[in-house]
């Protein structure tokens, strides 16, 4: 009995340190991450536009990730291991901070200190047309870097004057995509991947089952880039006053070897060092040689705006922003994933808000679970119903993503936008051999019914049982096209000869009717305003924002997973999320195979 009270009194005693350890460091984070934002909020200031002195430049560096809409969660991607915030601005920020400069007496230009910027081709894609219309002011915009991307040279093309470094580098060198195919190693590993689908371009399976793409999958993605590239060209073209012809060659024949060389081939204006340019700001700004430059943020800028909002706020007319971001799957929306409850549950409270006019739905998502996009697709058809919905299509509205765009009254996407890939797909992994070859495990079992063990991974499917998972492929992609087909104002064999789970880039997607019109989220709020005929209006954001505690604790369980991985694999840890994606996929899915990246 002795031993049992001592052996109950030492575990108690380890429990309660146990506890008391990890209290003590949730207590240290929790104020240390107070302590961040606090600072930030003293940095910033509490919303007040008076804060910005006058004759003062906005500095934008863009070298964060950029998401579509700015977490109102002070606490978002806090560096747990150095204790700081990596907070960064969504689209959504930066360009009505962009827009508010534009007539903004205090501020008398913009600064692009650029490198490489995290985001897809359709999210720069609207950041230069914000900085064109911001030229329209008259005010001037300028650019410099030590290294120009393709990317950032995309943006810096706006500009009114590139500045480079001497000892820097342009690089020009045209689009290319690379997918990663698993074949092999899955036969190595021998698992076999069982794969039903619909849709000679649904390419999503193909890296499990081929060693290099397919013809009908080379020739999208060929098009893809040659449309992306073409668009990228001919707006560079426009701006630097050099011929679409003189880029390619340029490209071709990678003639951009050395700052002189950018420069002599007219991508760059001059060559200047840090100090240079700072000049050159004193110059524009009308300084005396060693005085201080008034510089803003697009971050300190945004937060001394008062939230975001179109013309004017009188009366209680509304435009609901529902931002449809992330893979689909059933259930409620977390970092990068789009829940289908969240979202369902975001639409139809905008549809019954009787204050809330109209509805823009910024869909940016590679698509997912059927029956997931299928329960949005609901609720957009009944908010169509009640007003008007108008979708706007980020860097990718494809597969599910279209699917629940597609009963929307209008559809605008950029020209880069990804989208389309209509089409369906099951994969069901057999690890028999993996388990009874490799391992040595093998497996035994009773059923009821013939059946019962369709899913199972640990076997493979007969040939009956591949037939009636075709017949479910089937008949989602039917109800796809006819989904499509109804909200489009399409036949089904219209649908289905540009469905094949083939993808389109925008500009091509406008053509063949899967969009109305190219433009940005401005573009879709002006046709939303001009549909609920409104003339004052506030924007309000949807899904609802989480609480505040809950959302720390769900940052923090996801922060220190992705460092591990940032730490461990760099950016090469994208190809261990695609792999993470179809482990966690279930069901048929309607979803893209691949990103795109310009570099």
């Amino acid at each position: 009995m002795k031993q049992f009270f001592k052996f109950m009194f030492a575990s108690a005693i380890g429990t309660f340190l146990s506890l008391m350890i990890a209290g003590v460091f949730l207590f240290v984070v929790f104020f240390a991450m107070l302590s961040v934002v606090i600072s930030e909020a003293s940095e910033n200031g509490p919303g007040k536009i008076e804060n910005i002195e006058d004759n003062s430049i906005l500095h934008l560096s863009l070298n964060k990730p950029i998401i579509d809409r700015t977490s109102e969660n002070p606490f978002e991607n806090f560096d747990l291991i150095n204790l700081k915030s990596q907070n960064s601005l969504g689209l959504d920020k930066m360009l009505r901070a962009i827009e508010k400069a534009k007539t903004d007496d205090k501020i008398k230009g913009i600064y692009l200190d650029l490198t490489y910027i995290p985001a897809g081709m359709a999210t720069l894609e609207e950041l230069r047309a914000a900085i064109i219309d911001f030229k329209a002011s008259k005010k001037w915009v300028v650019s410099y870097s030590e290294l120009y991307t393709q990317g950032s040279y995309y943006i810096a093309s706006a500009a009114d004057k590139i500045y480079l470094n001497p000892a820097g580098i342009v690089e020009h060198r045209g689009l290319s995509s690379e997918i990663m195919f698993f074949k092999n190693a899955l036969e190595k590993l021998d698992v076999e991947m069982q794969i039903i689908r619909h849709g000679k371009f649904k390419s999503a399976v193909e890296p499990y089952m081929l060693e290099k793409m397919s013809a009908a999958n080379r020739e999208q993605m060929q098009l893809l880039l040659n449309t992306a590239w073409s668009s990228m060209t001919k707006q560079v073209a426009e701006s630097r006053n050099i011929s679409i012809e003189k880029l390619n060659e340029l490209a071709d024949n990678m003639t951009i070897q050395d700052a002189k060389i950018a420069k002599a081939e007219g991508l760059v204006d001059e060559l200047y060092y840090k100090d240079e340019i700072l000049g050159e700001l004193r110059e524009r700004l009308a300084l005396d040689v060693d005085a201080d430059i008034n510089s803003v943020s697009l971050k300190k800028y945004a937060t001394t705006l008062k939230k975001a909002k179109i013309e004017s706020t009188v009366g209680k007319n509304k435009i609901a922003i529902v931002y449809a971001s992330g893979e689909i799957r059933s259930g409620q929306s977390t970092k990068g994933v789009m829940g289908s409850e969240t979202i369902s549950k975001a639409i139809r409270e905008a549809r019954l808000d009787t204050n809330i006019k109209a509805i823009v739905l910024r869909v940016n998502s590679p698509g997912g679970s059927a029956l997931a996009s299928d329960i949005m697709w609901r609720e957009v058809v009944l908010a169509n119903k009640a007003k008007p919905v108008i979708v706007s299509m980020g860097n990718v509205a494809a597969s599910g993503g279209y699917y629940i765009a597609c009963a929307a009254d209008k559809i605008i996407a950029d020209e880069k936008t990804i989208t389309g890939s209509i089409g369906v797909f099951g994969v069901v992994p057999n690890a028999q051999g993996l388990m009874n070859n490799k391992l040595g495990i093998t497996f035994d079992r009773v059923k009821t019914n013939k059946h019962a063990d369709l899913m199972s991974v640990f076997k493979p499917l007969t040939a009956q049982e591949k037939d009636i998972i075709q017949i479910g492929v089937e008949k989602i992609y039917d109800d796809f096209i006819t989904k499509v087909a109804e909200g489009r104002g399409m036949t089904k064999e219209e649908v289905d000869a540009i469905g094949q789970g083939r993808v389109w880039m925008g500009k091509d997607a406008l053509e063949i009717g899967l969009i109305d019109e190219i433009g940005g989220m401005d573009r879709a709020i002006e046709i939303a305003k001009e549909k609920a005929n409104l003339s004052d209006y506030q924007i309000v954001n949807y899904p609802k924002t989480k609480d505040p505690f809950e959302e720390i604790l769900e940052e923090l369980s996801l922060n220190i997973e992705t460092r591990i991985l940032t730490k461990a694999l760099g950016n090469e840890q994208k190809y261990y999320k695609k792999i993470q994606s179809v482990t966690q996929q279930s069901g048929i899915m309607t979803r893209m195979a691949y990103d795109i990246e310009i570099h």
